[in-house]
């Protein structure tokens, strides 16, 4: 039991605002255990808004801008000034010539910028714009690697809703049952097909849009020149389903 109080004395801990004399938009919340020196709250700190700990000092409000204690004494914890959650512990940067003085660390007006002319930038040739242009150079465009629409509308001439066909890859067979654009799914035309066999994602409804009627798992939308259209593929569907009716005799003699 002594332990257990130990531990949870030992784990305690604050979330206080921080802020800085120097940095106006510097105010995180920052967990402290209770167990911590002041010093070692100062070395968390520096870590976080870049003033030493030597320069670093530290004043404690409560949640309503009371001023509860100037933390001047390094190895006292924090736990003797019973903060709260919600407390603000302030930071005052004594060294003038401080890397957080001045606004450099917030303001990036201040910070020189390095700046090339259009023409000096141009005949460089180490520069991204030069590495965008090579790269254009070696791989088409995604607009001209896509088929043209008046192409997929001349594929889509000889597919008719009702046909027989087969799609490609894995040459599932089935009957053609949409045949147009489909905005949802991208520019172009597209093909529905009610597959045979349960090969298809849908039973002819894709993004919360019907394009046709099919049962479940049968249903697929693909470009035009993946189908092919064939009355041979109809033959292939009827010999599959006969339904073979042959009379079985047996010898009941014994």
């Amino acid at each position: 039991m002594a332990s257990t109080l130990q531990k949870i004395e030992v784990d305690e801990a604050v979330l206080l605002r921080v802020t800085h004399s120097n940095l106006k938009t510097f105010n995180p919340d920052i967990r402290f255990s209770l167990q911590l020196t002041v010093e070692a709250m100062k070395e968390k700190l520096w870590k976080k808004c870049g003033t030493s700990v030597n320069s670093m000092h530290l004043e404690l409000y409560d949640d309503v801008r009371n001023k509860i204690a100037d933390l001047t004494d390094n190895s006292k914890l924090l736990g003797f000034y019973s903060p709260f959650d919600g407390f603000r512990l302030h930071v005052i940067d004594l060294d003038p010539a401080s890397v957080t003085s001045g606004g450099w660390l917030e303001d990036t007006s201040l910070v020189e910028k390095f700046e090339i002319s259009e023409e000096a930038y141009n005949k460089r040739g180490d520069t991204f714009r030069k590495y965008k242009e090579k790269l254009t150079s070696q791989v088409p465009s995604t607009v001209e690697a896509k088929t043209p629409d008046t192409d997929m509308e001349d594929l889509c001439a000889n597919i008719k809703v009702g046909s027989r066909c087969e799609v490609e890859p894995g040459a599932k067979r089935g009957v053609v049952k949409f045949v147009g654009r489909a905005e949802p799914l991208g520019p172009g035309f597209w093909v529905g097909v009610q597959y045979d066999e349960p090969l298809g994602k849908h039973d002819g409804m894709v993004k919360w849009v019907r394009y046709f009627q099919c049962p479940p798992s049968h249903g697929g939308i693909v470009r035009p020149e993946k189908v092919k259209v064939s009355e041979a593929y109809a033959n292939d569907f009827s010999s599959k389903h006969v339904t073979n009716n042959e009379t079985k005799h047996y010898d009941l003699r014994d």
